[in-house]
């Protein structure tokens, strides 16, 4: 791996150190504010009258707090509403304003999976941005949703601490005042800062058309306008990642540079991990926050050190072949096969763990281009449930489902009823859990047995054999993990896979939130048992090294068959 390999990991890490302590409090605090004065956020004086504008337009008491089932029901209302009115968007794209290139509707089939798909967070795209979405789909409707499914999965996230720390409550907070809060005061500020940054290093922002534009060579060439770097900035740091363009992130409109590919990672992993010290925060026990850091951090950086050499040292046919891939004053080495040049196979190999270890789906190089071992990386991150360290909200929910089965499996090594944070965990929530962690698992299976066995969408696969299974996979794992990325040889717009794709998102997402929300609810009402001599610690490494193993062995026996036949068969028969 080159030296500037190991520059932009370790500047990477110091961004993290200094981020996630100083975001995850300030976040602390605007969860933990109070409506009616008695506890203060940072900004109260500038967001107080806008949030209160926005209740009263939408007559929210922000006082009055939800029982859990409440909190679902408003969560899915809202998800409902916001749906319906996205894919009404898609369909009359052409005839709406803000459209110079005469982009024309889409058709049933993809606006109703394109609606799915950013009303869950995924964004997964069966389309071309530049050549199908107006500027206003872009504006109003897709980057509107990156912002409103970001907050929706911290909403749910910060009402299972809730849950956790609250002692006989029958409520877990209120889903509007959540969505807001997290809206306003998190996710609008940091993005209009990461936006400047993205237009003064080069990315494209502005309302123009389509621009014909010839080349030095005297060629030809389109060049696409609209508010590129906005959108740019919130998909990224609402773990959204889909762009405006179809290259997404490996566009130099998108993300010019090597300081802004930096920037762009940072944002990716920024708020996942900050939400771990703010449950720290929250639970008043930062010890607790820093094991669920510890355990998302050691998968997040394993994956990045094995696919980073991996794709730095490159194909070893073409080694076999004679053929140089060491780094050189005229070449930047390794497999370069689907990468920028303006950041080689190492950066694809960091930026590729990172947007699959969250649930962004953003790239910067293709992985279907990845060396087999390479490629199993990503596919292995969002098996893991978008928990290394996952998106926002939905990494750090996740991991505490992991953290509730870890101590339900230390509980039956002692030989006593498991707890968490002095909550008993007993039938109710372990039912919940194993709902939780079927569901995904189930609908990824499922449709990728059906996929396989049906010709017509085995046509789709752009190879066959080991590598074909590993794109048909890959294609269901990142939907129902609501990640967005794909290998890009599965053409992906079909009514098949327009369908069973978009159940997919809804799977991921709701029959998690759903069971999540109802664990909250549960642990609010019960009173915390103080520790005993039986009582096992959470707050230690110990517990930290427990829940990485329950997250890698859970996932391995789920998984270990397809993930075998796919990439390591790929790899050991050389057939890539």
């Amino acid at each position: 791996m080159t030296g500037a390999g190991w520059l932009q990991l370790v500047l990477l890490l110091g961004l993290l150190a200094a981020s996630t302590p100083l975001l995850g409090a300030y976040m602390a605090k605007v969860y933990g504010a109070s409506e009616d004065g008695t506890r203060r956020a940072p900004g109260d004086r500038v967001f107080l009258p806008v949030e209160r504008a926005i209740y009263r337009a939408c007559r929210v008491d922000p006082q009055r707090e939800q029982r859990w089932t409440v909190y679902a029901y408003s969560l899915l209302a809202f998800s409902a509403v916001s749906g319906i009115v996205l894919y009404a968007q898609l369909r009359l794209q052409g005839h709406l304003p803000l459209n110079p290139d005469g982009m024309k509707a889409l058709s049933p089939g993809l606006s109703f999976n394109t609606a799915m798909s950013f009303l869950t967070n995924t964004n997964w795209q069966n389309y071309a941005g530049e050549s199908t979405m107006s500027h206003l789909t872009q504006m109003a409707g897709l980057a509107v949703h990156n912002f409103v499914s970001a907050a929706a999965g911290a909403a749910v996230a910060v009402a299972l601490i809730r849950g956790l720390v609250r002692r006989r409550s029958k409520t877990i907070g209120n889903f509007w005042v959540d969505l807001v809060r997290t809206t306003t005061r998190v996710l609008l500020p940091l993005s209009f800062v990461i936006a400047l940054v993205l237009v003064s290093q080069g990315a494209v922002q502005n309302f123009h058309a389509t621009r014909a534009v010839h080349t030095v060579e005297g060629a030809t060439q389109s060049i696409p306008g609209g508010p590129v770097a906005s959108q740019e900035a919130i998909k990224n740091l609402g773990e959204n990642g889909g762009g405006p363009y179809n290259a997404n992130a490996a566009h130099p409109f998108e993300n010019p540079n090597p300081i802004t590919d930096l920037l762009i990672i940072w944002s990716i992993l920024a708020i996942p991990f900050a939400l771990t010290f703010t449950f720290g925060k929250l639970a008043k026990d930062q010890k607790q926050g820093w094991v669920v850091f510890s355990a998302m951090f050691f998968l997040w950086i394993v994956g990045a050190l094995i696919l980073m050499p991996l794709e730095a040292r490159g194909n070893p046919k073409l080694t076999a072949a004679g053929a140089t891939q060491q780094t050189t004053a005229l070449q930047s080495g390794g497999n370069m096969e689907g990468k920028e040049v303006r950041f080689g196979p190492v950066s694809c190999g960091l930026f590729a763990d990172s947007t699959t270890g969250t649930s962004t789906g953003s790239i910067n190089c293709q992985h279907d281009s990845l060396t087999p071992l390479g490629g199993a990386v990503p596919l292995v991150n969002m098996m893991l449930g978008e928990v290394s360290p996952g998106g926002t909200g939905s990494g750090l929910y996740g991991m505490l489902i992991f953290a509730l089965t870890s101590v339900f499996i230390a509980g039956l090594m002692v030989g006593r009823t498991p707890e968490y944070l002095g909550k008993k965990i007993q039938a109710v929530e372990m039912k919940l859990v194993v709902l939780y962690l079927l569901a995904v698992p189930i609908a990824i299976l499922g449709f990728a047995a059906a996929s396989v066995l049906l010709k017509t969408t085995l046509s789709q696969l752009g190879n066959g054999g080991p590598h074909g299974l590993s794109e048909m996979t890959y294609a269901f794992v990142s939907a129902s993990n609501n990640n967005g990325s794909a290998f890009a040889g599965l053409s992906g717009n079909t009514q098949w896979f327009n369908t069973t794709l978009g159940l997919c998102f809804l799977i991921g997402r709701f029959l998690l939130m759903v069971p999540a929300l109802a664990i909250a609810g549960s642990l609010a009402r019960k009173q915390p048992v103080p520790p005993s001599a039986g009582t096992f610690p959470t707050g230690t490494p110990l517990f930290a090294g427990l829940l990485t193993s329950v997250v890698v062995i859970v996932v391995g026996l789920t998984y270990f068959p397809v993930v075998a036949l796919g990439p390591v068969v790929e790899h050991l028969t050389g057939t890539f």
